[in-house]
């Protein structure tokens, strides 16, 4: 597997992973948040041009590789907070995710975050308990930061507290 930087015409491949990932919530009886549209191109390629937008792909040569999953962050409060982390179900089960994570930790650490940070669905399986398992943490309400605590506001604007949802922290 190989981790890259998003290339401007991976974009539209982003949204079709977004969109088939969001499909296993469907099974849980979570039809919205399997109807949710992905990240509208412009957003998608302001993180691109930031340098905040990988994707993983098992191809080569380069020039013929295409996304199995993508992960984009941000910086929120001194960490950086993975904004989302999605993988082709055609693609699951074969460390995609795990992967784009490790490679945004190394990159990361050259930057001296205090944290890697994410907002997850705490009963969702390939939520908060493979986060568990990959070494994040759940927060207490008295750990969030001010980042966090608008970003779970913007969340709830945006109907995701219908269901539990927790804040995790992976130290450096």
């Amino acid at each position: 597997m190989r981790i890259r930087l998003a290339r401007g015409s991976d974009l539209p491949l982003l949204q079709d992973i977004e969109r088939a990932a969001g499909e296993p919530f469907r099974t849980l009886g979570m039809a919205s948040i399997a109807d949710d549209d992905p990240p509208p191109l412009d957003v998608l390629d302001g993180y691109r041009r930031a340098g905040r937008c990988w994707v993983a792909t098992d191809a080569l040569p380069a020039a013929d590789d295409r996304p199995a999953g993508y992960l984009i962050a941000d910086p929120v409060d001194g960490a950086f907070h993975i904004e989302q982390v999605s993988v082709d179900p055609a693609a699951a089960r074969r460390g995609v995710g795990r992967a784009l994570i490790g490679h945004l930790a190394s990159w990361a650490a050259e930057r001296r975050p205090t944290a890697l940070t994410l907002t997850t669905f705490t009963d969702v399986p390939w939520n908060a308990p493979y986060y568990t398992r990959i070494g994040f943490r759940t927060l207490g309400e008295s750990e969030l930061t001010d980042g966090l605590r608008r970003i779970r506001a913007e969340e709830a604007e945006h109907g995701l507290d219908r269901w539990p949802r927790v804040c995790m922290r992976r130290e450096p």
